[in-house]
């Protein structure tokens, strides 16, 4: 059957979006969201519709840091949107781009109370408390206008997700709007920060005895700038885990993404003068409550509320990232750049203190996450969770050469994120092979998007360590003086799990075993699961 062409309020919404460059959207299709889908064909736009709209949201969120494009994700009303809301939640706590789109009420029918499908009370007012902004539209015209606004906000300013709800009466209307209303607006160029503040910011760090480079999440499109800076300085840079990469964590001067540990934070809090770059210095990105740097503080951040968030700065420098590094970076002019010896000897010694506080934080997952590492090939993307191998591990010991190479989300620190993620970074990414390492408690959170990646063909695997449950909560329980309560979860057979959703499970007990199913399963494609059994692993390793 063809799909009949009715230009609708959805319709218009879509092309307005694929104008933009959106070639791929997530959700589920549902009874009240039908018109968003209707144009997709036509336009060009793939649907990964995901088994669970929590799914969906971190699909987008996975594809969105591959692409530099907000994930769009599309939601039928009330329970639909409901459930999307976390993934909304995960990219507000990140600051990345999100659309979300739902159909609401008719006009007219908000409040109305009176039993019809999906009611809830306020769907709107639920939404908007979670996004930057939720926004319900009347018109066709408003519709397209909140999508140029939505790109206009995620091209100016701190990105973060926003909702857009169009009313069931409106969505399904006709439209006579004319094709240059949806056609993509030009986005101002980002703002670069006061050239005073730029001239002094410059002389300090070209005075600088011991200069160093904190980098956030705002860094990551800079990453060109942030090296050249920090070879024209002399600098080592640390970075938190939502900038890990954005220099090259082979580098010489690249400390890795290892803020979370004090080997790392000390290179940002003895350096004479510290350069932080788009970071609010959470203590989720820290793990103290606060960084406590002694010397000169330059702040960059998009935004002016942010240069003075969890720390005190000596110089802000308010605007774009890129453009602003570019300037500084002008400013210090062609003179000789410092002589770098210094400088790499203390990343050096950083990344050399930060294994060693690694392995006495925890040694398990420290040799665990080494052996994953080491059988990994060349240009991965690892989506992870909030799981102990991830944090306890391996964000600690690998090192990637790109940005965006390890979604994660270190401030909402949720459950179910990496499988989904990953087969969005896939989606985005073909040309790079695809893992999840995750923990079995966070996999069950998620399992359901097996089917998706095996329905899609796209070739993820997933590495699932098997802890026995809630290892981290069971001991945060003994240290409160509780019997471990609720955290010994029982587990499936992983691999024939894997296998009746139709892909391919292995368990492995060694890393020589380890590293060849890893070989094997980017080999074979499709849908790859391999189980560590931890307590196995470890006793054939001799932990």
């Amino acid at each position: 059957m063809q799909t009949t062409s009715k230009r609708t309020t959805g319709w218009v919404v879509m092309e307005t979006l694929r104008g933009y460059g959106i070639d791929t959207v997530f959700g589920i299709p549902g009874t009240h969201n039908l018109e968003f889908y209707r144009p997709l064909g036509e336009l060009g736009i793939r649907p990964v519709t995901t088994r669970h709209e929590q799914g969906a949201g971190y699909g987008a969120d996975g594809w969105s840091l591959q692409t530099g494009k907000p994930g769009v994700v599309i939601t039928t009303s009330g329970p639909g949107l409901l459930n999307a809301l976390s993934a909304a939640g995960t990219a507000y706590c990140e600051s990345r781009p999100m659309i979300l789109l739902s159909p609401g009420p008719a006009i007219g029918a908000e409040f109305a109370d009176v039993g019809t499908l999906h009611e809830t009370k306020d769907q709107l007012s639920a939404a908007s408390a979670i996004v930057e902004w939720g926004r319900r539209v009347t018109s066709a015209e408003e519709a397209v206008a909140a999508i140029h606004d939505a790109f206009e906000l995620f091209g100016t300013t701190r990105p973060r997700p926003v909702y857009i709800e169009v009313p069931l009466d409106v969505l399904e209307q006709e439209t006579e709007l004319a094709a240059a209303t949806t056609a993509p607006r030009e986005i101002a160029a980002p703002a670069v920060a006061d050239a005073a503040a730029i001239a002094q910011a410059a002389t300090l760090l070209a005075a600088a005895q011991r200069p160093a480079i904190l980098a956030g999440g705002g860094s990551r499109g800079a990453s060109s700038e942030l090296r050249a800076l920090a070879e024209r300085i002399g600098a080592p840079v640390v970075t938190t885990l939502n900038a890990k990469g954005v220099l090259d964590e082979q580098h010489p001067l690249a400390v890795g993404s290892s803020l979370r540990l004090q080997a790392g934070r000390s290179v940002a809090q003895d350096a004479d003068v510290l350069l932080i770059v788009g970071s609010k210095l959470g203590e989720a990105e820290l793990w103290v409550s606060e960084l406590a740097a002694t010397g000169t503080i330059i702040r960059v951040d998009l935004l002016e509320s942010q240069i003075t968030k969890n720390h005190r700065a000596d110089v802000g420098l308010v605007g774009d990232a890129t453009a602003t590094l570019a300037a500084l970076i002008t400013q210090l002019g062609d003179g000789s750049p410092r002589d770098h010896a210094g400088a790499v000897g203390a990343a050096s010694q950083a990344r050399a203190a930060a294994r060693a506080e690694s392995t006495e934080l925890s040694a398990v997952n420290t040799t665990l996450a080494e052996a994953i590492a080491a059988a990994l090939p060349e240009n991965a993307i690892v989506a992870t969770d909030s799981s102990q191998i991830a944090y306890w591990g391996l964000l600690n010991t690998l090192r990637v050469s790109e940005p965006n190479s390890t979604p994660y989300m270190a401030t909402y620190a949720t459950l179910g994120y990496g499988l989904p993620a990953a087969l969005g970074a896939r989606i985005a990414a073909p040309a790079r092979p695809a893992f999840a390492v995750v923990g079995d408690g966070a996999l069950m959170f998620s399992m359901n998007e097996f089917i998706t990646v095996v329905e899609q063909r796209e070739d993820v695997t997933v590495i699932v360590v098997d802890n026995g449950g809630y290892a981290e909560i069971k001991q945060n329980e003994l240290d409160a003086g509780i019997a471990p309560v609720g955290v010994d979860l029982a587990q499936p057979n992983w691999a024939a799990v894997a296998d009746a959703f139709g892909g391919t499970g292995r368990k492995v007990t060694t890393a020589t075993e380890l590293a060849e199913a890893v070989s094997a399963a980017v080999t074979a494609g499709g849908l790859q699961l391999i189980h560590i059994d931890q307590a196995t692993f470890d006793a054939a390793q001799g932990a």
